[in-house]
């Protein structure tokens, strides 16, 4: 493992680690890069060196000597490094005590005395407080988190965990991103913790990052009911009365998803989707019941986000979600108008791609519907009318709502396939013109 972690670490944090140790400091590398080489994360760049036995200003002058230095965080003991294909963050340890409310009451005191055991006591997970002592690559590990990477767990270090509620969602993120499960005994602590003093952008990222990066999002489920996060958010809803649904969906939904070409809206679109999928999956798809998906979507969005893209999108692509029926694709009309309704049909496309095969009664429905979708070229864009009003004044019709009602006449008609072209369009406009004259 030692020469895995002399390939990845580059020479020049070498160097500055000799340059420490000589002023008779110590260094070390910590937090993701030690997790993510130990998973075999070869191209891991996550270089995060904490210092220790050495005073701020000597630590200054060292990396003063390597390239252009700043103080980000002098109170919190932070300096970036840039050098040339390098940028470094160099912090000393520190104690926080919590002495307030929410994520912000907290007194942090930096401490360069203190030993790497008692300074990783105060991070979250034991695989996140290791560290790689410099320039030896000797691993230091007091809590065990090598072997919990072995085991596939994700174990607190100790009681200050439950300082920052925060960290419930970061274990669901950190599951599904590492295919891990939670011990029992943090399990049982998270169910301790409340949500209630963060943040709505807190929660987000948390939220995104089980999501949206790479891993196995059913792993972040597990975790969420383990911690009984449904209480906490019930919008979120087993996929045809079964939680195991939900999970098959989201791995096949983050699959898919590698192989589209889509936005970074739309990939956020149908991660959350994918994630309130059960609000869509009715039997008994009836007005009432329409209006209970958007109202569940709404209610669950608007208490972890601002984006408005979410909270326009992901309510009305799971209404269009819960009417089809997987067996008949909707004829073409339906498929137009859906495609206005969602600016497109890529992102549903996907998400009936990711929908567990058993809970679909044709088996060739995802890629017929994707393909009548691309024929009709609705995947990309909602249809636009054919007949403007340009093309109305040009014909000496007069401004105003009469106007309007003939464009949306036409495109109902250009919807059902009736008009074909903009010179089917004209030719209706002409012939109303001509009625109400």
């Amino acid at each position: 493992m030692e020469n895995l972690f002399n390939l990845q670490v580059p020479e020049k944090i070498l160097e500055i680690a000799s340059e420490i140790r000589k002023a008779g400091g110590r260094a070390f590398l910590v937090g993701g890069f030690v997790r993510d080489v130990l998973l075999g994360n070869t191209d891991s760049r996550d270089f995060d060196i904490e210092v220790y036995d050495l005073e701020q200003e000597s630590l200054l002058q060292i990396l003063k000597s390597f390239g252009r230095t700043d103080i980000v965080g002098k109170a919190f003991g932070v300096f970036h490094l840039s050098m040339r294909g390098l940028s470094l963050d160099f912090s000393f340890p520190r104690t926080e005590s919590k002495v307030g409310y929410g994520h912000r009451g907290f007194l942090v005191e930096t401490n360069p005395k203190l030993t790497f055991k008692e300074a990783a006591y105060r991070r979250d997970f034991t695989i996140n407080a290791m560290g790689m002592e410099l320039p030896e690559m000797k691993l230091c590990d007091p809590y065990g988190g090598e072997n919990d990477l072995k085991e596939r767990l994700l174990r607190h270090v100790g009681p200050a965990f439950s300082e920052d509620s925060l960290r419930i969602l970061r274990g669901v993120q950190f599951a599904s991103r590492f295919e891990l499960t939670l011990t029992q005994e943090t399990i049982e602590l998270c169910r301790t913790l409340s949500l209630s003093d963060l943040s709505i952008e807190r929660i987000f990222e948390e939220f995104k990052k089980w999501l949206l990066k790479p891993g196995k999002p059913s792993f972040g489920l597990k975790a969420f009911l383990d911690i009984r996060l449904e209480n906490y958010f019930p919008e979120i809803l087993p996929l045809a009365s079964s939680f195991e649904n939900l999970a098959l969906l989201l791995d096949k939904m983050f699959e898919v998803r590698k192989e589209a070409f889509i936005t970074e809206e739309a990939k956020t679109e149908l991660a959350f989707s994918a994630l309130l999928a059960g609000n869509a999956f009715l039997k008994n798809k009836q007005a009432d019941e329409k209006a209970k998906i958007k109202e569940n979507v709404l209610a669950f969005l608007n208490r972890i986000t601002n984006e408005i893209h979410l909270i326009k999108k992901v309510p009305e692509i799971l209404t269009v979600y819960g009417e089809l029926d997987f067996e008949t694709i909707p004829a073409d009309a339906v498929l137009r108008r859906y495609a206005v309704r969602l600016d497109g049909l890529s992102t549903l496309c996907l998400l009936v791609f990711s929908t567990p095969e058993h809970l679909i009664p044709n088996p060739l429905y995802a890629k017929e519907f994707f393909e009548r979708s691309s024929e009709l070229n609705l995947l990309e864009e909602a249809p636009k009318p054919y007949l403007t009003g340009k093309m109305l004044l040009d014909l000496g019709m007069t401004p105003g709502k009469e106007m309007g009602k003939v464009i949306q006449e036409s495109f109902e008609l250009q919807l059902n396939g009736e008009i074909k072209n903009a010179n089917e369009a004209l030719e209706f406009a002409k012939n109303k013109l001509a009625i109400s004259i």
